[in-house]
């Protein structure tokens, strides 16, 4: 940093010093001017003078109160002005105290509302030049008097310059800053839906994966003594089982790693692909599934892709959960046009209140007051798709999502 900057900062951290170097400077020139007469003698242009002691106070005390013009403006121009009065009316000849007054106008057109600049302003010109005119000591018609006018116009229109442009750039500075707040708000909320996505992903990952094992385990302990056979296919269900869901859970939370870190798998997400090894997955743990196609296997967006594999996977689950051992799913996947209809049916007569009539099956209950129907909605609603869960008429739930083929939802990342 340059002294030149550094000055200019210690001068903008102590304004009071600022104003009394100007002040300084203002009395200075103000004594050059008050020893030089522009109306010489014997025909020259200047010549020497010699103030009196009147017009060297009234130069003083001009100057010493533009000390404090930025702390009352409004008085400190009436006080300049009262002195540049008295210098006027009793002045002879006279010193230029009248130039303190212009500065002070200047401060209270940079410092206060274009209005009361005009009015003070015009007031400040009327008086000053009309006392010259009218009651000093030159003709009405000297330059000296209509210099008078000409520099108060010129500080009352130089300070509103000056303000304006001190509210031009505040104004920018506050439409930056109030980008720069709409940019993080923006990058908080991209942050919390991806965490609101992550959630989602590994309450699927969970509840799918641990319920299998659940049952595996409570099948492999019940035939264990019995039918060994059994147990240990049974346990090898449970190894299977539980090796997916560390592997789905490494991929999701990979997405939370920071630069620097060893890099995520890069398995690709699972989709409707394996559809028939997510249903073998439930076969194996003892529900019938039938899953029927009518989507010609056409490929889908990613985000639709993995939407409509998660809403399989969770109803499947809470299928397998709530339904009952007697129970059977059926799924479906159709393409109808831009859309991709999902449907799963169970027929179980239900383990508890959520397989019953009444509309609080369709809210979640299903799961025993957990999230998955409301979190399946969410990532369906996500990618611009519906999503009905209820109970069947004659008994059994229904789980239907409607998806759109062209996923419209943004990414994160994209720009806004």
């Amino acid at each position: 940093m340059s002294t030149l900057e550094r000055s200019r900062d210690w001068l903008r951290a102590h304004p009071l010093a600022l104003d009394a170097a100007l002040a300084t400077g203002v009395l200075a020139c103000m004594a050059a001017g008050s020893f030089v007469d522009p109306h010489g003698e014997n025909g020259t242009t200047w010549s020497a003078r010699t103030p009196d002691a009147l017009s060297l106070v009234l130069m003083v005390l001009g100057a010493g109160a533009l000390v404090l013009r930025r702390r009352a403006p409004l008085r400190i121009l009436a006080a300049t002005a009262a002195f540049s009065l008295a210098e006027l009316v009793t002045g002879d000849p006279r010193a230029p105290v009248v130039m303190s007054a212009v500065v002070a106008l200047f401060t209270v057109a940079s410092t206060t509302d274009r209005p009361t600049t005009w009015r003070v302003g015009l007031v400040t010109m009327t008086v000053l030049t009309a006392v010259a005119m009218l009651a000093g000591p030159l003709p009405w018609y000297a330059q000296e008097n209509l210099g008078i006018f000409a520099w108060t116009g010129m500080a009352a229109a130089a300070g509103d310059a000056v303000r304006s442009r001190r509210a031009f750039v505040d104004a920018i500075r506050e439409r930056a800053e109030r980008a720069e707040r709409t940019r993080e708000e923006e990058a908080r909320r991209r942050v919390a839906e991806e965490r609101l996505r992550i959630a989602r992903d590994l309450h699927d990952v969970v509840a799918h994966h641990i319920a299998l094992v659940n049952v595996q385990a409570g099948v492999a302990s019940h035939v264990m003594d019995k039918r060994p056979d059994q147990a240990k296919e049974a346990l090898g269900h449970v190894r299977e089982a539980s090796r997916s869901a560390l592997n789905e859970l490494r991929a999701t939370v990979g997405l939370l790693r920071q630069t620097g870190d060893p890099e995520a798998p890069t398995e690709p997400a699972p989709g409707l692909a394996r559809l028939d090894e997510l249903a073998d997955t439930f076969r194996n743990a003892g529900l019938p599934v039938e899953v029927a196609r009518s989507d010609q296997g056409d490929p889908l967006p990613a985000a639709v892709d993995l939407a409509a594999y998660r809403v399989i996977q969770e109803a499947l689950t809470n299928v397998r959960k709530h339904a009952g051992t007697a129970a059977k799913a059926e799924v479906s996947v159709v393409r109808v046009g831009t859309r991709v209809e999902v449907t799963v049916l169970d027929g179980g007569p239900g383990a508890g209140p959520a397989h019953g009539p009444g509309p609080e099956a369709d809210t979640g209950p299903r799961e025993g007051g957990g999230h998955g129907l409301l979190g399946m909605r969410e990532r369906v609603t996500a990618i611009g798709g519906s999503c009905t869960a209820g109970p069947r008429f004659g008994g059994g739930f229904r789980v239907h999502a409607i998806l759109p083929v062209e996923n419209r939802a943004p990414a994160l990342g994209d720009p806004v």
